[in-house]
């Protein structure tokens, strides 16, 4: 749980009262490699922060085509966010790409805990404006502009260590590319 509280710390100091309140309704779990904590169409109840392994965050198009919005390591927190708040199905997938063990804790519990933490707010407040506001816009931005050869330059900055993790047909959907595309712009580099 050390990895765990640390994350949440790094956003907004909580108080151990805060704390022990939160670890009340966490449980950890082990989502096998290929197995999905989300499927597509499922309505999410909950979050969940990666304390080892990988996931992929993705969605399959109208023709079968998997498209990798991102990738989820160690020490991220998952959840189809949108879906979530909005208590709809939700768009994305959440696979393992390798063994992967969670510690996983209901959003609406959650909540209840904001209303009493002010801290834990605060945390809230804070991971949503980096994550789905600031890393968002950039994210887009970068997919939307940038040429492939920058947009895996890119990928390489925001995810360290993760080619070795992956199989190119995940890191080619994640830029919109082709593999054959991938392996061009690998030899070029």
């Amino acid at each position: 749980m050390d990895s765990f509280v640390k994350a949440l710390n790094q956003y907004a100091p909580l108080s151990a009262a805060c704390i022990e309140e939160v670890l009340k309704i966490v449980r950890v779990k082990t989502i096998a490699k290929h197995d999905y904590w989300l499927r597509q169409g499922n309505i999410p109840k909950s979050v969940a922060f990666v304390k080892k392994g990988l996931f992929s965050y993705y969605y399959i198009t109208i023709d079968g085509n998997i498209v990798i919005k991102r990738f989820f390591a160690e020490n991220s927190f998952v959840a189809s966010t949108a879906a979530l708040i909005k208590k709809e199905p939700s768009l994305f997938n959440v696979c393992a790409l390798e063994d992967t063990e969670i510690i996983e804790y209901d959003a609406f519990s959650f909540w209840k805990l904001i209303e009493r933490f002010p801290d834990l707010a605060i945390f809230h407040i804070k991971y949503i404006e980096k994550h789905w506001i600031i890393d968002k816009e950039e994210m887009e931005i970068t997919l939307k502009y940038q040429q492939a050869k920058e947009r895996y330059q890119t990928f390489l900055k925001e995810y360290p260590g993760l080619t070795s993790r992956l199989k190119q047909h995940h890191i080619a959907s994640y830029l919109g590319v082709t593999p054959t595309q991938l392996s061009r712009i690998r030899k070029e580099l």
